[in-house]
């Protein structure tokens, strides 16, 4: 599948390469669908220069129209060219999305005894847990996570495992109804205060993380903190702008605006972790956590022009959609 322009996809047959010595040819089964990232590529919401991901070998080029994307491929060996993989292995792929594919086999993530459509949520789950660990110690306190979609309610999990107190805010009351279902506490953006006040918390929280991929979710995050409060911002905005008060109430309560990514280990972990230990992590927590309840839609990969439409616009009941490859 190939982006080729502004809200406009299309399915092209390709040439795959020889299986060279180290590589496995996978057939998909389901390729996962990212409300982010994608969503921003989609609309040309990116820098057309803007490498893809450099720290995806399948991943070349960069966001000029036209290009394929996408990193949440699961499917099975169908042949393999490199020591200890067979066929009908269950492996996870980023790679983009394709029926089949030939990949080194160094690039693949073995997976727990998981149902396939749930493990293309993985990417989530890897960056869910990077934004719990940049949060650091958090028990016995309150965070608030603003965005309630896949990465802000699987954060809300990890969080909450983690002893902290969760208040989740989320704009649409079918998304508050899910973190209520998975037991997180939400509350609609205009009560968000009271919601921290009613917490204990009247002066605001230590700690807000912006997930909700929304340009304007941010300045709305600022009251929420105590002095000396920071936002943590997981969401990727892309080429939009973001507009944020820094006048005096910024200023004067000395508070932080900071980034988490998962392409990359912050230093401060690494002499505790790496890329590996943290996607055995990840693979691990898909069978932990009720991630299946994620898991909303899956579409035939011959209508991924609509599977795209209807992220793109979205509905009520749809968190996370899948393409199916027969």
């Amino acid at each position: 599948m190939w982006f080729v322009g502004p809200r406009a996809v299309e399915i092209r047959s390709v040439s795959l390469p020889p299986l060279r010595d180290g590589a496995v040819l996978v057939r998909t089964a389901f390729s996962g669908i990212s409300a982010g990232s994608e969503m921003l590529a989609y609309r040309g919401q990116l820098d057309p220069e803007m490498v893809l991901d450099e720290s995806i070998g399948a991943l070349g080029g960069t966001f000029r129209y036209p290009f394929p994307y996408g990193y949440s491929c699961v499917g099975r060996i169908e042949a393999s060219r490199a020591d200890g993989r067979q066929a009908g292995e269950l492996v996870f792929a980023f790679h983009p999305h394709q029926d089949r594919f030939v990949v080194d086999a160094s690039d693949l993530i073995d997976l727990p005894s998981v149902d396939p459509r749930v493990a293309t949520m993985l990417p989530f789950v890897e960056t869910a847990l990077q934004v719990t660990l940049d949060a650091g110690p958090v028990f016995a306190q309150t965070v608030v996570v603003v965005g309630m979609g896949v990465l802000g309610l699987l954060t809300s999990m990890m969080l909450g495992r983690a002893g902290a107190r969760v208040i989740g805010i989320e704009p649409q009351a079918w998304r508050r109804d899910v973190a209520a279902a998975v037991g997180i506490t939400a509350a609609a953006p205009e009560a968000a205060l009271g919601a921290v006040t009613d917490a204990g918390r009247p002066h605001g929280v230590p700690l807000v993380i912006e997930a909700s991929g929304n340009p304007a979710a941010l300045p709305g995050a600022l009251p929420l903190l105590a002095h000396e409060g920071t936002v943590l911002v997981a969401s990727w905005y892309g080429a939009q702008d973001v507009v944020v008060p820094l006048g005096d109430r910024f200023h004067r309560r000395r508070l932080t605006i900071r980034s988490t990514q998962v392409s990359t280990i912050p230093a401060a972990l690494t002499t505790t972790w790496d890329r590996e230990r943290r996607r055995q992590a990840a693979a691990r927590l898909l069978t932990d956590l009720p991630v299946a309840r994620l898991a909303t839609d899956t579409v035939p990969f011959e209508q991924a022009a609509a599977a795209f439409a209807a992220v793109d616009t979205g509905r009520a009941g749809m968190l996370h959609v899948a393409l199916g490859y027969n």
